[in-house]
C-alpha cells in the first residue's frame, strides 16, 4: 500500500531530524572515484596505513607489529611502564579527531583510540630515528631495507593516510625533551623530505596533517616570489583563481613554441614553481620523473581539490603549465635536453603520457604564470604576424 502524503511528510521528517552538522573541520577526504579511477594505486598504501581509511588492511597488517614495537622503545626509553596517561590524553582528543574526516568512522571508541596512539607515536618515532641514529635498534627492518624507508615516506604522503597534526604533535609534546619545539618536529620532517626549509613555520593549528605540511613547505616560498613579482597576487586568491576570459590562457607544446623561436633553459635554485619568461627564454627547474613522481604530484593535487576556494593550488596551476608544454615525446626529448625534465623512466613517451594523464579531472587554477601565459602568447603573437 503506497504512503500517503502524511506519511512522507513525517519519513522525510525523521530523515531531517537525524542528519548531522556539517563537520566544518574536515581536511582528510577519501579521493573521489573520477580521480581514483585515472590510477588506484597512487593513492593507496603499500607499507603502512595511517589514519582510519585503510586500517585493517589485510596486505598491511605487518606494520601493526612494528608500530607496537616503537611504542614499546618509546616506552622503555622514558622509563615508563604503561600506556595509560596517552590513552586518556587520546581520549580526550577523540571527539575533535573524528571531525577531521570527511567519512564517518566505523571504528569504536577504543579502536579509534588504539589507532590513534599507536598511528601517531609511530609517525613521531620514525621521524626521529630518521634524525638521530642512535635511536634505531639494529634489528629494525624498516631500516635495514631500504624498499620499507622508501614506500614508508611515500605512504606518509598520501592524503587518504593522515592522521590530525594536532594528535602528531601532542605525541610529540608528550614524549620531547625539555628543549624540544614544534620547529623541532618541522624540521626533522623537512630533512626527511629534503624540502626547503620554509621562511617562516606554521603555527600548530594552521598545519591539518603531514601532506598539508608538505604542501606548506613546497609553496612557501612561491607564495613570496609571486608576491614579490606583482603586488596584486597578494590579494584575495578568489578573485584571481580562474582566468580573465580576455585573455589567452593556454600554451603551445615545447616544440611549437621552439618554431616561434622560444628558448628552453634549466633555472636555478631547487624551487619547483619558479617558472620565468625573460627576453624570448623560458626558465624552468629541473623536474625529475621517476616512478613516484605521479603518486606524489596525484595526492597533493587531490588535496587541492579539497581546499577552500580561496585557496592557492600551487600544484594544480604547475602542473597545468607543465601539461601544455608537454604533449609528445618530442618535447619530453626537449626539456630533457635543456636539463628541464630528468627522466629517470627511461622511455620519453611513457613520461609525455603520465604528465597529460595527470590533468585528467582536474580543476585547473592558473594562480602565480598569468605573467608568463601573457608574455609568452604575446611574443608568439608577434613572431607569427612578422611572417
Amino acid at each position: 500500500m503506497p504512503e500517503t502524503g502524511a506519511d512522507v511528510v513525517l519519513h522525510i521528517g525523521k530523515k531531517l531530524d537525524k542528519l548531522p552538522p556539517i563537520p566544518y573541520e574536515s581536511c582528510i577526504f577519501r579521493v573521489h572515484d573520477s580521480l581514483r579511477n585515472q590510477n588506484e594505486k597512487a593513492y593507496e598504501p603499500g607499507v603502512v596505513p595511517i589514519g582510519p581509511y585503510h586500517h585493517g588492511k589485510k596486505n598491511l597488517q605487518p606494520m601493526e607489529e612494528h608500530k607496537l614495537r616503537y611504542l614499546q622503545q618509546l616506552l622503555q626509553r622514558r622509563n615508563e611502564t604503561t600506556v595509560e596517561r596517552y590513552i586518556v590524553a587520546m581520549r580526550e582528543s577523540e571527539e575533535r579527531a573524528r571531525k577531521f574526516y570527511a567519512e564517518p568512522i566505523s571504528l569504536d571508541s577504543n579502536e579509534f583510540v588504539e589507532m590513534m596512539l599507536l598511528d601517531s607515536c609511530f609517525i613521531v618515532e620514525f621521524l626521529r630515528k630518521c634524525e638521530m641514529a642512535n635511536l634505531i635498534d639494529p634489528n629494525d627492518r624498516i631500516f635495514q631495507l631500504g624498499h620499507i624507508t622508501y614506500g614508508l615516506c611515500r605512504d606518509l604522503m598520501l592524503f587518504e593516510n593522515q592522521l590530525p597534526f594536532f594528535i602528531v604533535m601532542q605525541l610529540f609534546n608528550m614524549t620531547q625533551n625539555s628543549t624540544d619545539s614544534l620547529d623541532d618536529l618541522i624540521r626533522m620532517f623537512v630533512r626527511l623530505f629534503d624540502q626547503e626549509t620554509p621562511g617562516e613555520n606554521p603555527r600548530e593549528d594552521d598545519i591539518e596533517h603531514l601532506l598539508g605540511l608538505r604542501h606548506y613547505c613546497c609553496c612557501y616560498q612561491f607564495h613570496s616570489i609571486v608576491s614579490q613579482r606583482d603586488p596584486a597576487k597578494t590579494k584575495d586568491p578568489s578573485e584571481t583563481k580562474y582566468p580573465s576570459q580576455t585573455k589567452d590562457m593556454s600554451l603551445n607544446s615545447a616544440k611549437e613554441l621552439q618554431v616561434a623561436g622560444i628558448n628552453f633553459k634549466k633555472s636555478e635554485g631547487q624551487n619547483l614553481f619558479n617558472i620565468r619568461f625573460v627576453n624570448g627564454t623560458m626558465e624552468i627547474p629541473t623536474l625529475t620523473i621517476d616512478d613516484d613522481i605521479e603518486s606524489f604530484f596525484r595526492n597533493l593535487i587531490a588535496y587541492e581539490q579539497y581546499l577552500p576556494h580561496t585557496s592557492w593550488n600551487y600544484f594544480t596551476a604547475y602542473h597545468k603549465f607543465m601539461d601544455y608544454i608537454v604533449n609528445t615525446s618530442e618535447d619530453v626529448r626537449i626539456h630533457t635536453h635543456n636539463g628541464i625534465i630528468h627522466n629517470l623512466l627511461g622511455d620519453n613517451e611513457v613520461a609525455a603520457v603520465m604528465i597529460n594523464k595527470l590533468s585528467t579531472n582536474i580543476i585547473a587554477s592558473y594562480v602565480g604564470y598569468e605573467e608568463v601565459y601573457d608574455n609568452v602568447n604575446k611574443h608568439c603573437r608577434e613572431k607569427w604576424n612578422l611572417r
